[in-house]
């Protein structure tokens, strides 16, 4: 593991960083409130490592929600991974022993930095360069939430409006991508599916058959783009 690759990839997870800290920090502070020490932020982190699946979990664990109701809020809240993992079978196919981990740590920013460096500078290796961005940024989560849970437990916030943050970042991420992506039409149509969806189903339902209908049109597309390179 070369100096290159590793300061390559800690230029590249800078913006993550400074996003990672502060919302680790948000939900370092209402888990905080809800009555848990620091030692649960870092065990959550360390083990999920997924942002708005664990603000989900601090009111599953407050409530004391069934493991069932756990695992269906938990594969609708990350449905989308299913799609990340599916386009990056062949970029991990051959990543030896940092596979298990990279897949693991496969968080929606890791995601649009590792596809949005389809070229490395010289003398990076992409292997490494891939596992060492998503321990950088798992490390600057964990610190985020382990900070936020001891100034929780230390010092009176009102924690109101703290987990509309990762609101906020998936559409900075969405932004980002549509900036840079030639082709806007999975954006499109995954905006007018939810959409759709939302005023059918509601608020409270809507996700799964959201996904549904974007895997359906995505497979679609996919196979009309084959046909026209054809």
């Amino acid at each position: 593991m070369n100096k290159a690759t590793v300061k390559h990839a800690f230029i590249s997870s800078l913006p993550v960083m400074a996003g990672y800290i502060v919302l680790g920090t948000g939900f370092g502070i209402l888990l905080s409130a809800k009555g848990y020490s620091f030692w649960w932020a870092l065990l959550m982190s360390i083990t999920i490592f997924a942002g708005s699946m664990q603000y989900v979990g601090v009111n599953l664990l407050a409530t004391g929600a069934s493991v069932l109701s756990t695992a269906l809020m938990t594969l609708m809240v990350n449905a989308r991974h299913l799609f990340y993992g599916i386009s990056m079978i062949e970029d991990y196919r051959d990543m030896g022993w940092r596979k298990w981990y990279v897949i693991f740590g496969l968080t929606d920013e890791t995601y649009s930095l590792v596809c949005g460096n389809p070229k490395l500078p010289d003398g990076v290796e992409r292997k490494n360069y891939t596992f060492l961005l998503t321990l950088m940024n798992q490390c600057y989560w964990i610190f985020g939430s382990v900070l936020g849970a001891i100034l929780g437990n230390a010092v009176s916030f009102n924690s109101a409006g703290i987990d509309f943050s990762m609101t906020a970042l998936f559409v900075i991420i969405f932004v980002e991508q549509w900036e840079k992506a030639k082709q806007h039409f999975p954006a499109i149509l995954g905006l007018a599916v939810s959409v759709i969806c939302l005023l059918i189903f509601g608020a409270d339902s809507f996700l799964v058959p959201s996904m549904i209908g974007i895997s359906i049109g995505l497979f679609l597309f996919q196979i009309k783009m084959e046909r026209g390179t054809e």
